[in-house]
């Protein structure tokens, strides 16, 4: 088995037709098709059912899909810290970054950072906070941009500033007697919208001043809490500063007034893993940015 035949086996499974498949790596199908056929007897197994139409995964196809993707995506990083080496100024960067970051990151200081190194690309891969660390494990990204909480001890950290929760409503659902800011007594009985990650810390802030939160809405990603707030649902709960790239037109926005209720962007690596000198020195850009 080899990258090749692992590389045209994803194909098959992700365009569910040999042809199709050809024609996506731009190879005649029957090279394709024997291919697979020596990777199925080398593993003694039938990896992808042949339809008149469609190729399906079997059982065995589904699991070797799984960790072909996980190989591939081990070896592009291989191939990209070994380039970038000792060279710092050019190359790919692979981040990956969770949506509710966008508001911190790119930042003005980033784009000193590629004025310094115009040759560099970025590669972003977007997820929560746990898909952004399994990457990290995977070796898919060489930094991640997630946001607290989460668990730190396998990670070098860099921190932004700690920002307030915002409370985002409709003028229907608006409430709070500050112009600006919003307590958890005022919130109380209202109907919540929020980021699944950060139930068990606004359950524990509420709790404190002997407050149940009525949670109507929980979700898996910034977006949603926002998409849902805007359409009156209920009173999304987001970082403050993920309300910069949001369209808030029609929208009452207020600082939620309990220290609990604080939140920061981190750029996170593993401590276990070569950091390349351009991933290093990206990292030192996003110490010195002035913009948080």
């Amino acid at each position: 088995m080899n990258l090749k035949q692992l590389k045209y086996f994803m194909a098959i499974a992700e365009e569910r037709q040999i042809t199709a498949a050809a024609k996506k790596l731009h190879i005649a199908q029957p090279p394709l098709s024997y291919q697979l056929s020596l990777l199925e007897q080398e593993l003694g197994v039938t990896l992808i059912k042949r339809g008149p139409r469609n190729a399906e995964l079997t059982d065995a196809g589904k699991l070797l899909y799984k960790r072909a993707e996980q190989i591939l995506s081990m070896t592009s990083s291989a191939v990209r810290e070994v380039e970038n080496y000792g060279k710092g100024l050019h190359g790919v960067l692979s981040l990956g970054a969770v949506s509710s970051s966008g508001g911190v990151v790119p930042n003005l200081r980033m784009q000193e950072f590629t004025k310094h190194y115009p040759d560099i690309r970025f590669e972003i891969h977007e997820g929560n906070t746990f898909a952004i660390i399994e990457m990290l494990e995977k070796g898919i990204v060489d930094l991640g941009i997630v946001r607290t909480p989460f668990q730190y001890d396998r990670f070098h950290c860099r921190y932004s500033a700690l920002e307030p929760m915002a409370a985002v409503m409709t003028k229907d659902l608006a409430c709070g007697q500050g112009e600006s800011g919003i307590t958890l007594e005022e919130l109380k009985n209202k109907p919540l919208i929020i980021y699944r990650r950060f139930e068990a810390l606004i359950q524990e802030a509420f709790a404190e001043e002997g407050l149940t939160p009525f949670i109507c809405c929980l979700n898996d990603d910034a977006r949603t809490t926002y998409t849902w707030a805007r359409k009156g649902f209920g009173i999304g709960i987001i970082p403050k500063s993920a309300l910069q790239v949001l369209n808030l037109d029609q929208l009452i926005c207020k600082d939620i007034l309990n220290e609990k209720l604080r939140t920061q962007v981190a750029v996170i690596w593993e401590k276990k893993r070569y950091l390349s000198p351009l991933a290093q020195r990206f990292v030192s850009f996003f110490e010195d940015s002035v913009d948080w």
